[in-house]
């Protein structure tokens, strides 16, 4: 049987999610006797965290070097936060409670990883992007969606860019160098499927 470790899911994760996911693991570290000599000191992971997060504002304004620098600066962080997960399975030893109170996730097993339901890549010119989906044998139709900028916190902030029998469809006319979320949904005989979990692309 796999030994419990921490996983590595928050690599993944956008860059402003990246930042809630990395203080709660500072705030779940401060204090916590399980962990008292991490290989990165809380005050290094914090100033990390505080770079990226002032990258992330400053690259909102769509300037090339602004975001090269902030994907530069996620990097940066990301490194120290892999050091800080692997500390915590050195000390927890495929300990599962040791794991979750250092607020990292735990990978009990190994994952099979299905094909995502999403993936965003760059189209055939500047200022588009092609949503390859999972295609779902049910379905009749799909329906594409997107938002700028940052996840709303309601559907309605969520605008419907397209409709196409294929899980693939090339989307054009959006802003070169801003931050986009998009997402896809089946229309099947029992009507709209549940929309996929968001996925971020900046658009060149």
């Amino acid at each position: 049987m796999k030994i419990i470790q921490t996983k590595l899911d928050f690599i993944q994760f956008p860059p402003i999610e990246k930042v809630v996911f990395y203080r709660n693991v500072i705030a779940k570290f401060t204090g916590n006797p399980r962990f008292p000599t991490p290989d990165v000191t809380m005050l290094d992971a914090s100033a990390a965290v505080d770079a990226l997060e002032n990258a992330i504002i400053v690259a909102s304004d769509g300037g090339r070097t602004s975001i090269s620098e902030m994907h530069d600066q996620e990097k940066l962080t990301d490194t120290a936060f892999r050091s800080l997960a692997a500390y915590v399975d050195r000390i927890a030893a495929g300990d599962e409670s040791t794991i979750l109170s250092s607020g990292f996730h735990e990978s009990k097993q190994p994952i099979y990883t299905p094909k995502a339901i999403l993936t965003m890549v760059d189209g055939a010119h500047s200022g588009s992007v092609i949503f390859k989906g999972k295609a779902n044998p049910r379905a009749g139709a799909y329906h594409f969606q997107m938002c700028k900028g940052s996840i709303p916190l309601t559907e309605d902030g969520w605008v419907l860019c397209g409709v196409s029998t294929s899980a693939n469809f090339e989307l054009s006319g959006l802003d070169v160098m801003c931050l986009y979320y998009f997402r896809i949904a089946a229309i099947t005989p029992d009507g709209l499927t549940d929309y996929s979990e968001p996925v971020s692309k900046i658009v060149v």
